[in-house]
Parts: structure tokens; sequence; C-alpha cells
């Protein structure tokens, strides 16, 4: 029996690997997880009250671009975060981020440009999703090193043209997974310059925009609208898991231009599946409520006062500017997951699992990765285990 070849390079995803490399050993003390991104922070109260009083609504097959009523709701969100209107109907619901971030690619990257087979620009390290859309759009994924010279974000500037002329999409997260790097208004004008010059789309992911130290980050959608760039330059996607701590509740949205709209809707009605009203109902009040949001947002914080206290004087700590998530050197972020384990029952993610190595090089070889996500006793717990195991 055949089967196709185009995903067959993918390598194994990171907790099934992290399972395989941690599981065959005892953990040394009762575990803490610090691996995957999931807030533990408390949800928002009125969930309960509102997913209650709209139950009856499982009972009826949703819009599959979302309520009226929701795109309204989430476009009076961006007109108040980024100060830029984009309206409803240029707007589509989402079960989560992840699925927008695939089909995006899919319903809008072409087949050829110029003539060649396309390229899809992907940060690396990067949120795993990005590669595999690529791959299934029939596009060469090119990984880009998002590395400490870089200011952790990459620089797809440096690419050679030829490359860029055969770009279509190119992936940008601000904050960044894992590494909580911020694209300025500098760097998103330089890059929406970019996709100007080459004619691509920059697909950004925003779902960690809620969560940082002092200065919200710029948005792309907002400093494209400040640089009257073409609105179909950028595709915008946010979600209600990290900014809510939802994330079982899988909602958020892609924003874009009206065409690119058009065909990932399109896309969408042939293959996605709506978000039950009941989700939609409560999606309404959480994107209107920024209460909560500011609330989450002091809790990550003072977590993140804590991890600088913890770590003062190890070198190559650096506090994140967004993000939930610590970015550790190690000589070895494998070698430095099983110590820890084995060690302290800490639990954490080898950063190479969230890159790819190319030309022989993998940048995330050399980092772990650390979610900021448990409550804070726990986390002061685990970070102290840590350090002394890893840094004293």
């Amino acid at each position: 029996m055949a089967f196709p070849e185009r995903f067959s390079n993918l390598p194994e995803y990171a907790f099934p690997r992290l399972r395989k490399l941690l599981d065959v050993y005892p953990s040394g003390a009762d575990p803490i997880v610090m691996t995957i991104g999931e807030p533990r922070h408390p949800m928002p109260a009125f969930i309960g009250e509102v997913m209650a009083k709209s139950i009856s609504e499982f009972a009826k097959y949703p819009v599959n671009e979302g309520a009226p009523e929701l795109l309204e709701v989430i476009s009076a969100w961006i007109a108040r975060r980024y100060g830029v209107p984009v309206p409803a109907d240029r707007i589509m619901a989402l079960n989560g981020t992840r699925e927008g971030l695939f089909n995006a690619c899919l319903a809008l990257s072409p087949e050829r440009k110029g003539g060649k087979a396309p390229v899809v620009l992907i940060p690396n390290p990067f949120y795993q999703v990005y590669a595999v859309a690529a791959v299934a759009a029939g596009a060469e994924p090119v990984f880009v090193p998002a590395r400490p010279e870089t200011g952790y974000l990459p620089d797809y500037a440096s690419l050679p043209a030829e490359i860029l002329e055969r770009v279509t999409v190119a992936y940008l997260c601000s904050p960044a997974n894992p590494q909580g790097a911020i694209a300025s208004r500098a760097y998103l004008t330089e890059l929406l310059n970019l996709a100007e010059r080459f004619d691509f789309k920059i697909f950004a992911d925003e779902c960690y925009c809620e969560i940082y130290r002092s200065e919200a980050p710029a948005g792309a959608l907002e400093v494209a609208h400040e640089m009257g760039a073409d609105p179909e330059r950028v595709v915008a996607f946010h979600s209600l898991s990290k900014r809510s701590n939802l994330p079982g509740l899988r909602s958020g949205f892609v924003a874009a231009g009206a065409e690119s709209i058009l065909r990932i809707r399109q896309l969408r009605a042939y293959s996605g599946a709506p978000i039950a009203m009941p989700v939609q109902r409560v999606s309404m009040r959480v994107w209107a409520d920024e209460a909560h949001v500011v609330a989450n947002r002091a809790l990550y914080n003072e977590k993140f006062s804590d991890a600088a206290e913890i770590f003062r004087g190890v070198q190559g700590y650096e506090t994140p500017e967004g993000g939930f998530f610590l970015w550790l050197p190690v000589d070895d972020g494998e070698t430095a997951t099983v110590k820890l384990w084995r060690e302290t029952g800490v639990r954490v993610l080898p950063g190479a699992y969230l890159s790819r190595d190319v030309g022989g090089e993998n940048p995330g070889a050399g980092y772990i990765r650390v979610a900021l996500v448990a409550p804070r006793e726990e986390t002061q717990r685990g970070l102290i285990k840590l350090r002394d195991c890893l840094y004293t």
C-alpha cells in the first residue's frame, strides 16, 4: 500500500518525543511540569454563566465563519487594541489559531510564483504547525534562525534575492514562542517593506500579544495601517487560549484583507468545523472584557520578577519581553532536560524539539524552554530546583 511522501520527513512531534526521552527514567522527586504552554491561571469567572444560558444552542449548526455578533465584538477589540478599523467581513472565527495558521497557508499560498516552486519563510525555532502547513501547500519551507544576534527574531531581509522572489508567505510570531522576543515597529516596518518589494504575505501569529512585561506589543495590522500598506499584505491570528486562560475553549480569529479572508472562508466552508454557538457566546463576552486580561498579565509578571531574582547572576539569563516562557541557555538541551528530570523531577522541553537542523546546526539545541504557567509557589519551587541543578 502506498502512502504520501510529503510528510515523511517530519520529525516526531515535540511532546511524544519528550515522553520517549524522559519516561524511561524515574523522576528525582515529585514532578513539576514546566513543559507545555497550557495556562493554569483562573479563567474568567463569568464563563459558566454565559455557557449555561446558551446551552440550548448546541442543538443548532453554527455559522461557519462566525456569528455576525461575534465578528463585530472582535472588530471592536481590534479597534480598541490597535486603533485599526477592520470590519467584521474581514474577520473569521477559528477553533484556536493552529487551525487558521494551517488552513490560511493552503488558501493563500499559490502553487507557483514566477514559474518556480513557492517558498514559505519560518523562524527557527517555531510553532510546528508552520512547517506542516508549508509542506501541505506544496511550498518549500525555509527555516531562518532566530538567534540572540538577531534579537531572537528571524532576519528575513538577509536572505538571497533568489529565495525572496519565490516567497509567498512569511510566518512571524510576536511575542515569539519560545524566546518571548517582541517585534518592534521598526522590525515590522522593515518586514512589511520587504513583503511589498517581493510580493508576499505576512502571517502574524500574535496569540501571546496580551502577555508582556511592560509595553504592549505593536501588531502587524497596526503597523501596516500606519504605513498605508496593502490590506492584503497581513494576515493576523489571535486566540483566547493565552490571553484569557481558555486553551480548551478552542476559540480565536483571523483578520485579513477582503480578498484573503474571502479565500480563507471559502476553503473553510468545505473543510473546517464551525465553532459551537455556546462557545461563540462565551467568546463574545471574553473579547469584550479587559479586567481579567490585566489581572492575568500581573500574575505572569510576578512570576517573571521571581525568575529574575532566582536567576540573578546566572550567565546568559534574560527576562523575555513577552510570552510566558523562559528560554534558558545550556550546553545541550536534551542532556540538561534528562539531568533535571532524574535529579529534581522538574520537566522541561529541549529547545531542539522546537527547531530544525539547517546546515548541520539546530538553533535550539543549546536551550531549554520552561513554561511559567503554574501557580506562583509551584513555579518558584521549580525554578529554584532548576537553577540549583543546572547552574550551580
